[in-house]
């Protein structure tokens, strides 16, 4: 197949959209499809270029450095991107998002007869820090944001959703379209329990105390991820033997080593910036607990390869997150935004060394599903089906499902049908 893929951010930037867009895009192209991705160029002009057989287009973009040094807002024309789609000649348009030139691919393959479909990533929370004052009225900005996303995504073929709990999430927003579940997925051969790391040179290179208990956050440094939370946690635990690290950079860096600052955690907690993805390995397979605070995670690819290195998670109780922990078996859940609640699992957690291993192994167990194998060839049957395969439908646990996908897990595979248009 030929297959164009159209989406707000790709390599290098590392934030969870462009880590599934570049997965799948080389995913597929080793299976032997001929893969274009189009996206923003970083670099601001225009370009053509091979990638891990991959064929990149890079559009016309402004950068929003230095705040956001691997971000741009592009700004194509339309025979911008009709050229690229002439030149691609796709069976199927795949968007990522809902933004400009996501939407501008839309409308040419809808005027040129090409199958499309769309993977949701959005949520209106993501959002947020970027529009303060929309965003305390609160419900009129959902409103805002459903729709413009809305505009886009029902009058799409078909749309992937990565969690039951996301699935759930745009449908009650109106979604027309049938919705099927596809993991993010994760390479299980980076991501897996290595014994042979050597976790304190590891602690050591990165500034991690090698006799503290280790919760570790890891991703995007924004507001949306709600670092505040574990950082009001850590205050309030009054305790020298767990230590709190934040891993990666973004543009709340600042605002919340100044809060760290302000509530006098010294070292209790530690920054340690940006970490090489050849890295992140050997760091999840250093510390002793995962923990993501943020409550607007509609999967959380984070999570998922912390899960598959044998790692006790502490995750917020919100969107997508609990279907990845079961309470007491591989981790624990807090209440979203509650730092009392997330201090008292840190505590519980630390104070259980001896149940690290049972719930590491819980949790990798549980990651094996979201295989990047799976992944990739599940998006293969979903482009064949849209180019015309015939889907039976039936229920299963209150959604309709394809009947071949029935005894899949509902984590990586479930179809709703869509209402008629």
């Amino acid at each position: 197949m030929r297959i164009l893929i159209s989406g707000i951010t790709y390599y290098p930037r590392l934030d969870g959209q462009s880590i599934f867009t570049v997965n799948l895009s080389e995913g597929l192209a080793k299976r032997g499809h001929q893969v274009t991705a189009m996206f923003p160029s970083v670099e601001g002009h225009t370009f053509s270029r091979e990638r891990n057989g991959v064929h990149l287009e890079g559009v016309q973009s402004i950068a929003i450095a230095p705040k956001y040094p691997d971000f741009a807002v592009p700004i194509p024309s339309v025979k911008d991107v009709r050229n690229i789609i002439n030149a691609a000649q796709p069976d199927i348009v795949h968007i990522q998002d809902h933004y400009p030139l996501s939407r501008m691919a839309m409308r040419e393959a809808e005027r040129q007869g090409i199958h499309i479909i769309g993977t949701n990533h959005f949520m209106p929370e993501n959002l947020a820090q970027h529009v303060p004052v929309l965003s305390k009225i609160k419900p009129l900005y959902n409103w805002i944001l459903w729709k413009w996303m809305l505009s886009v995504y029902n009058r799409l073929d078909l749309v992937v959703a990565q969690s039951r709990a996301a699935a759930e999430l745009i449908r009650a927003q109106g979604l027309q379209p049938p919705v099927s579940l596809v993991s993010c997925g994760i390479d299980l051969r980076r991501f897996r329990v290595d014994a042979s790391v050597d976790r304190l040179a590891c602690r050591e290179r990165y500034g991690l105390d090698p006799r503290r208990t280790i919760f570790l956050f890891v991703g995007r440094v924004e507001k949306d991820k709600r670092i505040d939370v574990l950082l009001h946690a850590a205050a309030r635990l009054k305790r020298d033997d767990i230590q709190l690290v934040i891993a990666g950079h973004g543009g709340a860096s600042e605002y919340y080593e100044a809060l760290s600052r302000s509530l006098n955690l010294g070292q209790g907690v530690h920054f340690t910036g940006f970490i090489p993805n050849e890295d992140l390995h050997i760091l999840l397979n250093s510390i002793d607990v995962f923990t993501m605070p943020s409550d607007a995670e509609l999967l959380s690819i984070a999570s998922l390869e912390a899960m598959a290195c044998g790692r006790p998670m502490l995750l917020a109780d919100a969107v997508a997150l609990p279907e990845l922990v079961t309470p007491g078996v591989n981790g624990y859940l807090f209440k979203p935004g509650d730092a009392d609640d997330a201090a008292h699992y840190m505590e519980l957690l630390a104070d259980q060394p001896e149940r690290w291993k049972e719930m590491g192994k819980a949790s990798h167990e549980r990651a094996q599903i979201h295989s990047l194998e799976n992944t990739v060839q599940r998006y293969e049957e979903l482009y064949k089906k849209s180019l015309g395969e015939a889907s039976v439908v039936t229920q299963l646990g209150g959604l309709e499902t394809d009947r071949m996908e029935a005894s899949v897990s509902s984590q990586e595979s479930v179809l709703i049908r869509r209402s008629k248009r």
